[in-house]
């Protein structure tokens, strides 16, 4: 099974993670494929618009955990990294469907979206301290940004699942809807950006992003080199076990 699906429709690429089964969990080869797309549909003059989405009403669970350990970040040209520096700073517009969850890297990534519609149930979480790891992505540089930094301090220390309403209060979507109508309507606004001249619209999110370009990018590089480092310690694992076992974690005695 591909586990990315794309189709190219009047100049919109959609990209749909595809593994209901596990609920659209990232490997680091679905984050390879996520890489190759997101290159691909830069130069492309075809693709005008980017609109992501996840099968089966769920947008992605963040990463697959038995492949998150047996395959960690080992440097800055994981998969994952790559793909997390690509994303923010790809071109062209980039419209979000969230339905569903959206874990981890599921919630940070729309950090880096242009247009995000989400489903009035979906559910979102940043468990990375959870985890023994740091926040990625530039979620620790731009949700304090987007919030303020005891809203995002709640969000990415404490790490609770949080319901739509709060991300939209958080700055994190365009709108919440009703789930029935997010794909069509994010579809649509995708649709929209198409027909619109693309140097009039990639020229202003160039402006857009201008002032932090470079500091995000830098961010990130700076995030994953803790997270790398957090990787190896004795936390991931015993969070991963407590979660396999379905108990609370003990970090008694880690640091």
């Amino acid at each position: 099974m591909t586990h990315l699906v794309t189709t190219l429709t009047n100049g919109v690429l959609h990209a749909v993670i595809n593994r209901p089964e596990r609920k659209n969990a990232l490997t680091s080869a679905i984050y390879q494929s996520m890489c190759d797309m997101l290159d691909a549909a830069a130069q492309d003059r075809a693709t005008r618009v980017l609109l992501l989405s996840g099968a089966g009403g769920v947008f992605t669970a963040g990463n697959d955990l038995d492949d998150f350990v047996q395959n960690p970040p080992q440097n800055l040209e994981a998969s994952v990294f790559q793909f997390m520096l690509k994303l923010a700073a790809f071109p062209k517009p980039v419209v979000a469907a969230v339905e569903g969850l959206a874990i981890g890297i599921g919630t940070t990534m729309l950090l880096h979206c242009d247009l995000i519609y989400a489903a009035q149930d979906a559910r979102f979480a940043l468990p990375f301290v959870n985890l023994g790891l740091v926040p990625e992505a530039g979620s620790s540089l731009l949700l304090a940004r987007a919030a303020s930094h005891p809203r995002a301090a709640e969000k990415l220390l404490l790490g609770d699942v949080f319901n739509c309403q709060e991300a939209e209060a958080l700055g994190l979507l365009t709108r919440a809807l009703p789930a029935a109508e997010v794909l069509a309507t994010a579809s649509a606004q995708a649709a929209r950006l198409a027909r619109l001249p693309a140097g009039s619209v990639n020229g202003s999110k160039a402006l857009m992003k201008r002032v932090d370009a470079e500091t995000v990018q830098d961010h990130i590089r700076a995030e994953a080199q803790t997270f790398i480092a957090r990787v190896k310690g004795p936390a991931l694992q015993e969070a991963v076990a407590a979660f396999k076992t379905k108990r609370k974690p003990d970090f008694t005695g880690m640091d």
